[in-house]
């Protein structure tokens, strides 16, 4: 675990350095729009922000799913996703609960935000039907679109603090 949290945190700082030229040079482009992320870029950055939820989620004890998406533009028109087990991924029915799909519940979490652009369970309205207007997921915006992240499993404050880690990762392609 301390290997995939320093192997983290050298990605992080190496894809700064290396994303430093690559933004200075867009930032004198006159204002033209930033390219998307492409799929073989949006997966090694997906990868590399699920190791880090992993650990985080390991460190909080808890188990469930995380979710990764970009999608380019100013609007969600679509995107790119990546999803992991963490551990389980359903809490199975008993004679009292009908029991939980948590990779149901990460993906209900990331549409809520697709719609509303704001992090899980703060949107200014009451929940869609698809939507249970639950906390643990994160979004924020890149010069080419947004990166919406997701996990279900804990608590909503422990779920949103392995979303905002996975953020972290991203922050740099920002």
């Amino acid at each position: 675990m301390k290997f995939q949290l320093a192997h983290a945190g050298l990605f992080a700082a190496a894809l700064t350095l290396v994303m430093s030229p690559v933004a200075s040079a867009q930032s004198t482009t006159g204002g033209h729009p930033h390219k998307p992320l492409n799929a073989k870029r949006f997966d090694s950055l997906a990868d590399r922000a699920l190791a880090v939820m992993r650990a985080r989620a390991a460190q909080l004890n808890i188990t469930g799913v995380a979710v990764i998406s970009y999608a380019p533009g100013d609007t969600v028109q679509g995107w790119l996703s990546k999803m992991a087990v963490v551990g389980r991924m359903k809490d199975a029915p008993t004679a009292t609960s009908k029991g939980n799909n948590l990779i149901g519940i990460a993906y209900a979490k990331s549409a809520e935000m697709a719609d509303t652009l704001r992090d899980s369970g703060t949107a200014a309205r009451p929940p869609m039907t698809g939507e249970f207007g639950w906390q643990g997921g994160a979004i924020a915006q890149s010069q080419s679109g947004h990166f919406i992240v997701a996990f279900s499993g804990g608590k909503s404050e422990d779920d949103l603090q392995v979303s905002r880690a996975g953020l972290a990762v991203l922050a740099p392609a920002l």
